[in-house]
Protein backbone atom coordinates (compact mmCIF):
# COMPACT_ATOMS: atom_id res chain seq x y z
CA UNK A 1 0.00 0.00 0.00
CA UNK A 2 2.77 2.46 0.87
CA UNK A 3 4.54 1.68 -2.43
CA UNK A 4 1.34 2.33 -4.36
CA UNK A 5 0.74 5.62 -2.53
CA UNK A 6 4.23 6.76 -3.51
CA UNK A 7 3.31 6.21 -7.17
CA UNK A 8 -0.21 7.67 -7.31
CA UNK A 9 0.91 11.29 -7.68
CA UNK A 10 2.71 10.33 -10.90
CA UNK A 11 -0.66 9.64 -12.54
CA UNK A 12 -0.94 13.38 -13.23
CA UNK A 13 2.22 13.38 -15.36
CA UNK A 14 2.67 9.77 -16.50
CA UNK A 15 3.89 6.36 -15.42
CA UNK A 16 7.05 4.64 -16.59
CA UNK A 17 6.27 1.18 -17.95
CA UNK A 18 8.56 -0.97 -20.08
CA UNK A 19 6.95 -3.33 -22.59
CA UNK A 20 8.23 -6.70 -23.69
CA UNK A 21 7.59 -7.88 -27.23
CA UNK A 22 6.52 -11.43 -26.38
CA UNK A 23 2.97 -10.94 -25.06
CA UNK A 24 0.21 -8.36 -24.81
CA UNK A 25 0.34 -8.47 -20.99
CA UNK A 26 4.10 -8.87 -20.61
CA UNK A 27 5.80 -5.85 -19.05
CA UNK A 28 9.05 -5.50 -17.17
CA UNK A 29 8.04 -5.29 -13.53
CA UNK A 30 8.52 -1.75 -12.24
CA UNK A 31 7.12 0.03 -9.17
CA UNK A 32 4.55 1.70 -11.44
CA UNK A 33 2.93 -1.69 -12.10
CA UNK A 34 1.95 -1.91 -8.43
CA UNK A 35 -0.96 0.47 -9.00
CA UNK A 36 -2.51 -1.77 -11.66
CA UNK A 37 -1.97 -4.89 -9.54
CA UNK A 38 -3.45 -3.30 -6.41
CA UNK A 39 -6.58 -2.09 -8.20
CA UNK A 40 -6.81 -5.28 -10.33
CA UNK A 41 -6.82 -3.32 -13.61
CA UNK A 42 -5.59 -5.28 -16.66
CA UNK A 43 -2.81 -3.54 -18.58
CA UNK A 44 -2.27 -4.41 -22.27
CA UNK A 45 -0.09 -3.39 -25.17
CA UNK A 46 0.07 -4.52 -28.80
CA UNK A 47 3.76 -4.09 -29.67
CA UNK A 48 4.58 -7.72 -30.45
CA UNK A 49 7.03 -9.50 -32.70
CA UNK A 50 5.50 -11.79 -35.30
CA UNK A 51 6.78 -15.29 -34.36
CA UNK A 52 6.84 -16.26 -38.06
CA UNK A 53 9.66 -13.79 -38.78
CA UNK A 54 12.63 -15.74 -37.43
CA UNK A 55 15.36 -13.11 -37.82
CA UNK A 56 13.38 -10.51 -35.85
CA UNK A 57 12.50 -13.06 -33.17
CA UNK A 58 16.20 -13.86 -32.80
CA UNK A 59 17.24 -10.21 -32.73
CA UNK A 60 14.63 -9.08 -30.22
CA UNK A 61 14.51 -12.22 -28.07
CA UNK A 62 13.06 -11.69 -24.60
CA UNK A 63 14.30 -8.11 -24.30
CA UNK A 64 12.21 -5.27 -23.00
CA UNK A 65 12.15 -1.99 -24.91
CA UNK A 66 14.92 -0.43 -22.81
CA UNK A 67 17.05 -3.57 -23.03
CA UNK A 68 16.59 -3.73 -26.80
CA UNK A 69 17.75 -0.13 -27.22
CA UNK A 70 20.87 -0.89 -25.19
CA UNK A 71 21.45 -4.05 -27.24
CA UNK A 72 21.24 -2.11 -30.51
CA UNK A 73 23.83 0.38 -29.29
CA UNK A 74 26.22 -2.36 -28.16
CA UNK A 75 25.77 -4.35 -31.39
CA UNK A 76 26.65 -1.33 -33.51
CA UNK A 77 29.91 -0.94 -31.63
CA UNK A 78 30.79 -4.64 -31.91
CA UNK A 79 33.44 -6.06 -34.24
CA UNK A 80 31.36 -9.19 -34.78
CA UNK A 81 29.52 -8.91 -38.08
CA UNK A 82 26.76 -11.23 -36.85
CA UNK A 83 26.04 -8.99 -33.88
CA UNK A 84 26.11 -5.92 -36.10
CA UNK A 85 23.57 -7.55 -38.41
CA UNK A 86 21.41 -8.55 -35.45
CA UNK A 87 21.47 -5.00 -34.12
CA UNK A 88 20.49 -3.68 -37.55
CA UNK A 89 17.49 -6.05 -37.69
CA UNK A 90 16.37 -4.98 -34.23
CA UNK A 91 16.68 -1.32 -35.13
CA UNK A 92 14.66 -1.86 -38.30
CA UNK A 93 11.94 -3.53 -36.24
CA UNK A 94 11.67 -0.49 -33.97
CA UNK A 95 11.60 1.87 -36.95
CA UNK A 96 8.99 -0.14 -38.86
CA UNK A 97 6.74 -0.43 -35.79
CA UNK A 98 7.04 3.17 -34.60
CA UNK A 99 3.28 3.21 -33.95
CA UNK A 100 3.96 0.64 -31.18
CA UNK A 101 1.25 -1.64 -32.55
CA UNK A 102 1.68 -4.58 -34.93
CA UNK A 103 -0.98 -6.61 -36.71
CA UNK A 104 0.13 -9.69 -34.79
CA UNK A 105 -0.24 -7.70 -31.58
CA UNK A 106 -3.69 -6.51 -32.66
CA UNK A 107 -4.80 -10.10 -33.29
CA UNK A 108 -3.47 -11.17 -29.90
CA UNK A 109 -5.24 -8.25 -28.24
CA UNK A 110 -8.55 -9.17 -29.84
CA UNK A 111 -8.32 -12.72 -28.53
CA UNK A 112 -6.93 -11.82 -25.09
CA UNK A 113 -9.36 -9.07 -24.08
CA UNK A 114 -12.64 -10.46 -22.76
CA UNK A 115 -16.02 -9.32 -24.02
CA UNK A 116 -17.17 -6.26 -22.04
CA UNK A 117 -13.87 -6.03 -20.13
CA UNK A 118 -12.64 -2.60 -19.08
CA UNK A 119 -8.86 -2.38 -19.21
CA UNK A 120 -5.95 -0.03 -19.94
CA UNK A 121 -4.13 0.01 -23.27
CA UNK A 122 -0.57 1.37 -23.44
CA UNK A 123 0.69 2.81 -26.71
CA UNK A 124 3.04 5.65 -27.66
CA UNK A 125 3.60 6.51 -24.00
CA UNK A 126 -0.14 7.03 -23.49
CA UNK A 127 -2.65 5.09 -21.42
CA UNK A 128 -6.14 4.63 -22.91
CA UNK A 129 -9.28 3.02 -21.56
CA UNK A 130 -10.14 0.03 -23.73
CA UNK A 131 -13.09 -2.32 -23.94
CA UNK A 132 -14.41 -5.04 -26.22
CA UNK A 133 -17.91 -5.00 -27.69
CA UNK A 134 -19.20 -7.70 -30.04
CA UNK A 135 -15.67 -8.88 -30.76
CA UNK A 136 -14.36 -5.39 -31.65
CA UNK A 137 -11.88 -3.38 -29.59
CA UNK A 138 -12.72 0.23 -28.72
CA UNK A 139 -10.69 3.03 -27.12
CA UNK A 140 -12.27 5.79 -25.03
CA UNK A 141 -11.98 9.14 -26.84
CA UNK A 142 -10.20 11.61 -24.55
CA UNK A 143 -8.61 14.04 -26.99
CA UNK A 144 -9.34 17.69 -26.14
CA UNK A 145 -10.50 18.27 -29.69
CA UNK A 146 -13.63 16.27 -28.91
CA UNK A 147 -14.67 18.13 -25.75
CA UNK A 148 -17.73 19.52 -27.50
CA UNK A 149 -18.54 16.29 -29.35
CA UNK A 150 -21.10 14.81 -26.96
CA UNK A 151 -21.96 11.93 -29.29
CA UNK A 152 -18.36 10.80 -29.84
CA UNK A 153 -17.38 8.42 -27.02
CA UNK A 154 -15.45 5.45 -28.46
CA UNK A 155 -13.01 4.91 -31.33
CA UNK A 156 -12.57 1.49 -32.88
CA UNK A 157 -9.13 -0.14 -32.84
CA UNK A 158 -9.06 -2.31 -35.95
CA UNK A 159 -5.76 -1.33 -37.64
CA UNK A 160 -2.28 -0.14 -36.75
CA UNK A 161 -2.60 3.23 -38.53
CA UNK A 162 -4.90 4.78 -35.96
CA UNK A 163 -7.75 5.78 -38.31
CA UNK A 164 -10.56 4.12 -36.41
CA UNK A 165 -14.31 4.74 -36.57
CA UNK A 166 -15.95 7.00 -33.98
CA UNK A 167 -18.97 5.71 -32.07
CA UNK A 168 -21.38 6.92 -29.40
CA UNK A 169 -21.96 5.36 -25.98
CA UNK A 170 -24.05 2.60 -27.60
CA UNK A 171 -21.26 1.83 -30.11
CA UNK A 172 -23.23 3.27 -33.03
CA UNK A 173 -21.24 5.08 -35.71
CA UNK A 174 -21.06 8.81 -35.01
CA UNK A 175 -18.73 10.77 -37.29
CA UNK A 176 -17.36 13.94 -35.64
CA UNK A 177 -18.30 17.45 -36.70
CA UNK A 178 -16.33 19.51 -39.17
CA UNK A 179 -12.70 19.88 -37.99
CA UNK A 180 -13.15 23.66 -37.87
CA UNK A 181 -15.79 23.34 -35.14
CA UNK A 182 -14.33 20.44 -33.17
CA UNK A 183 -12.37 22.73 -30.85
CA UNK A 184 -15.28 25.12 -30.23
CA UNK A 185 -16.06 25.39 -26.57
CA UNK A 186 -12.74 23.89 -25.55
CA UNK A 187 -11.75 26.86 -23.38
CA UNK A 188 -15.15 26.87 -21.65
CA UNK A 189 -14.72 23.24 -20.69
CA UNK A 190 -11.23 23.91 -19.32
CA UNK A 191 -12.60 26.78 -17.21
CA UNK A 192 -15.35 24.53 -15.84
CA UNK A 193 -12.79 21.90 -14.86
CA UNK A 194 -10.74 24.59 -13.15
CA UNK A 195 -13.73 25.82 -11.14
CA UNK A 196 -14.58 22.26 -10.19
CA UNK A 197 -11.05 21.77 -8.89
CA UNK A 198 -11.38 24.89 -6.77
CA UNK A 199 -14.66 23.70 -5.29
CA UNK A 200 -13.08 20.38 -4.45
CA UNK A 201 -10.28 22.23 -2.72
CA UNK A 202 -12.76 23.80 -0.32
CA UNK A 203 -14.27 20.44 0.55
CA UNK A 204 -11.00 18.65 1.24
CA UNK A 205 -9.55 18.22 4.68
CA UNK A 206 -6.70 20.51 5.65
CA UNK A 207 -4.42 17.62 6.58
CA UNK A 208 -3.21 14.69 4.55
CA UNK A 209 -4.45 11.21 5.34
CA UNK A 210 -2.18 9.22 7.61
CA UNK A 211 -2.22 5.85 5.87
CA UNK A 212 -0.39 4.14 8.70
CA UNK A 213 -3.38 4.71 10.97
CA UNK A 214 -5.88 3.05 8.64
CA UNK A 215 -7.24 -0.15 10.23
CA UNK A 216 -6.45 -3.42 8.51
CA UNK A 217 -10.10 -4.45 8.32
CA UNK A 218 -11.17 -1.47 6.23
CA UNK A 219 -13.40 -2.34 3.27
CA UNK A 220 -12.32 -1.89 -0.33
CA UNK A 221 -14.99 0.77 -0.86
CA UNK A 222 -13.85 2.87 2.09
CA UNK A 223 -10.22 2.52 1.03
CA UNK A 224 -11.07 3.58 -2.53
CA UNK A 225 -12.88 6.65 -1.19
CA UNK A 226 -9.86 7.64 0.88
CA UNK A 227 -7.55 7.18 -2.09
CA UNK A 228 -9.83 9.31 -4.27
CA UNK A 229 -10.02 12.03 -1.62
CA UNK A 230 -6.25 12.17 -1.41
CA UNK A 231 -5.85 12.45 -5.18
CA UNK A 232 -8.56 15.11 -5.41
CA UNK A 233 -6.85 17.10 -2.68
CA UNK A 234 -3.51 17.00 -4.46
CA UNK A 235 -5.06 17.97 -7.80
CA UNK A 236 -6.92 20.88 -6.22
CA UNK A 237 -3.75 22.02 -4.50
CA UNK A 238 -1.96 22.02 -7.82
CA UNK A 239 -4.65 24.17 -9.48
CA UNK A 240 -4.62 26.55 -6.53
CA UNK A 241 -0.87 27.02 -6.87
CA UNK A 242 -1.31 27.71 -10.57
CA UNK A 243 -3.97 30.33 -9.79
CA UNK A 244 -1.71 32.03 -7.25
CA UNK A 245 1.14 32.11 -9.76
CA UNK A 246 -1.13 33.65 -12.41
CA UNK A 247 -2.40 36.26 -9.91
CA UNK A 248 1.19 37.19 -9.05
CA UNK A 249 1.98 37.77 -12.70
CA UNK A 250 -1.09 40.00 -13.10
CA UNK A 251 -0.01 42.08 -10.10
CA UNK A 252 3.43 42.51 -11.59
CA UNK A 253 1.95 43.70 -14.87
CA UNK A 254 -0.37 46.13 -13.08
CA UNK A 255 2.50 47.42 -10.95
CA UNK A 256 4.55 48.15 -14.05
CA UNK A 257 1.66 50.06 -15.63
CA UNK A 258 0.73 52.10 -12.53
CA UNK A 259 3.05 55.15 -13.20
CA UNK A 260 1.45 55.73 -16.58
CA UNK A 261 -2.05 55.44 -15.19
CA UNK A 262 -1.29 57.86 -12.34
CA UNK A 263 -1.13 60.86 -14.65
CA UNK A 264 -4.67 60.24 -15.77
CA UNK A 265 -6.07 59.74 -12.27
CA UNK A 266 -7.33 63.34 -11.98
CA UNK A 267 -9.39 63.26 -15.16
CA UNK A 268 -10.71 59.77 -14.44
CA UNK A 269 -11.77 60.89 -10.94
CA UNK A 270 -13.85 63.72 -12.41
CA UNK A 271 -15.47 61.27 -14.81
CA UNK A 272 -16.45 59.01 -11.94
CA UNK A 273 -18.29 61.78 -10.10
CA UNK A 274 -20.77 62.44 -12.91
CA UNK A 275 -22.21 58.88 -12.98
CA UNK A 276 -22.46 58.91 -9.17
CA UNK A 277 -24.59 62.06 -9.18
CA UNK A 278 -26.89 60.56 -11.79
CA UNK A 279 -27.26 57.41 -9.70
CA UNK A 280 -28.26 59.48 -6.65
CA UNK A 281 -30.97 61.26 -8.67
CA UNK A 282 -32.34 57.91 -9.86
CA UNK A 283 -32.45 56.61 -6.28
CA UNK A 284 -34.46 59.67 -5.17
CA UNK A 285 -36.98 59.11 -7.97
CA UNK A 286 -37.35 55.47 -6.93
CA UNK A 287 -38.07 56.51 -3.31
CA UNK A 288 -40.81 58.86 -4.50
CA UNK A 289 -42.40 56.08 -6.51
CA UNK A 290 -42.35 53.80 -3.45
CA UNK A 291 -44.24 56.40 -1.36
CA UNK A 292 -47.06 56.70 -3.92
CA UNK A 293 -49.71 54.03 -4.54
CA UNK A 294 -52.01 53.30 -7.41
CA UNK A 295 -55.60 52.06 -6.96
CA UNK A 296 -56.90 49.84 -9.76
Amino acid sequence: MSDAMAILHKLQTGLDVNVKFTGVRVFEYTPECIVFDLLDIPLYHGWLVDPQIADIVKAVGNCSYNQLVEKIISCKQSDNSELVSEGFVAEQFLNNTATQLTYHGLCELTSAVQEGELCVFFRNNHFSTMTKYKGQLYLLVTDQGFLTEEKVVWESLHNVDGDGNFCDSEFHLRPPSDPETVYRGQQDQIDQDYLMALSLQQEQQSQEINWEEIPEGISDLELAKKLQEEEDRRASQYYQEQEQAAAAQVQQVQGAASPASGRQSGSSERKRKEPREKEKEKEKEKEKEKNSCVIL
